[in-house]
């Protein structure tokens, strides 16, 4: 049997914050099984490995035996999170949040085991609640004065950009979430903890024991700049091809690849500091290392078996500068020919790889462009199309042309 002091020993281990320690120890002591909550709003239909850090430490509550709730914010989704952003999101239609949800559960079974994982959709409280209880539940608890405490928010105060009554709602909703299902525990990322902490005050308001806060850290995206996001395309979503998870961890920086190796894998700290002294010393190459990383998130979220095929793939085509096993093939209509020939910028907008003209210009000037293996340097050349030929863009993008009536 696990103390609660070894238990909250484990769980807190890799936690930016947590409000309070003291707190989540008598708990345990107390309760024995704690209620502990995670949110995710179905804005977008992917979930990458950002949101697989909150679910690995719920795996860890489900392990130790504690009840897991995963809420599917399909009405708040409709309002948009506005944490973090310097200009009112986009609402999304019902549609929409329907669709996207409906993928997450699959996804969530990658890390969770579902079975022991409750899965609540916050509109079973939110479309039946009346504009009385919005005001005197809601509303009515939360001034003004503190929400504008929010960065984000007052920001944007300060710059005189708008802010709108929904968004204000929005840290209200979430915390009332947390009221619903009289949650122990919520965990979400440090840009969270503004609404955790709503939750915990609204809890309080009513009665209800405060729920502890655990803020978790944020993933760079492959960029190792920015937040991972699908929006800014700088993600590895949990569901992508195993060729193409394998190619994206590949593309990060050296320095990078230690943060992901630390926040997305079960790697021990000792053994994350052996590696960097090899490294540090010339006597393990960092390509290694990076390969290792991305072998394991692979077979995490696919098998080892398809791990080892995406290795070989990606050894293959980078490592040896051959051609992919499977190729995306692209129709070039014999109407757009000339003599046989088409204008190269031409080609790559019409195989949808390249977002217009300039930028297929702009490839060509910096070499990144290869046909039958051959560099193109030429924006403005016009070539042979022949069916069959390959052509490369930078080091990811390949296709097939198939002449086509």
């Amino acid at each position: 049997m696990i103390t609660p002091e070894k238990q909250v020993e484990l769980l807190t281990r890799g936690c930016v914050e947590v409000i309070t320690d003291e707190e989540l120890v008598d708990k345990i002591k107390r309760k024995g099984r704690l209620t502990v909550k995670y949110g995710a709003d179905p804005s977008a239909p992917d979930l990458h490995l950002g949101h697989s850090i909150p679910l690995r430490k719920l795996r860890q509550f489900q392990e130790l035996g504690h009840r897991v709730i995963f809420i599917i914010g399909d009405f708040t989704a409709m309002i948009g999170d506005p944490t973090g952003v310097s200009s009112t999101r986009r609402q999304l239609s019902r549609e929409e949040v329907q669709a996207n949800a409906q993928t997450y559960l699959q996804q969530v079974g990658k890390i969770l085991d579902l079975e022991k994982t409750e899965v609540v959709f916050n509109s079973q409280w939110f479309s039946r609640m009346s504009l009385e209880e919005l005001i005197n539940s809601l509303a009515s608890k939360y001034t003004l004065a503190r929400i504008l405490e929010r960065d984000d928010f007052a920001t944007r105060f300060k710059n005189e950009k708008p802010i709108y009554i929904h968004e204000l709602l929005y840290p209200l909703m979430q915390g009332y979430d947390s009221l619903m299902i009289s949650a122990d525990v919520e965990i979400g990322g440090t840009d969270q903890k503004f609404n955790m902490l709503v939750g915990r005050e609204l809890q309080r308001e009513v009665g209800q024991e405060p729920q502890i806060v655990m803020t978790l850290p944020l993933l760079e995206g492959l960029d190792g700049v920015a937040k991972m996001s699908k929006s800014l395309n700088n993600y590895v979503g949990l569901t992508e091809p195993p060729d193409v998870m394998f190619g994206k961890l590949m593309s990060i920086s050296d320095e990078l690849m230690w943060r992901y190796i630390e926040l997305l894998t079960d790697t021990p700290p000792q053994e994350i500091e052996a590696l960097k002294r090899k490294v540090g010393e010339g006597r393990l190459n960092p390509m290694e290392v990076k390969m290792k990383l991305a072998f394991d998130i692979v077979a995490m979220y696919h098998n080892e078996q398809l791990a080892q095929q995406a290795k070989r793939e990606f050894e293959k085509v980078f490592r040896q500068r051959d051609i992919p096993s499977k190729l995306e093939e692209v129709v070039i209509s014999k109407d757009y020919l000339k003599d046989g020939k088409l204008w190269v910028v031409k080609l790559l907008v019409l195989s949808g790889f390249v977002n217009g003209a300039r930028e297929a210009k702009r490839l060509i000037s910096q070499g990144a462009v290869r046909i039958n293996k051959q560099q193109i340097s030429n924006p403005d050349e016009d070539i042979v199309i022949e069916d069959g030929m390959v052509v490369q863009i930078g080091k990811r993008k390949f296709f097939r042309v198939v002449l086509g009536e």
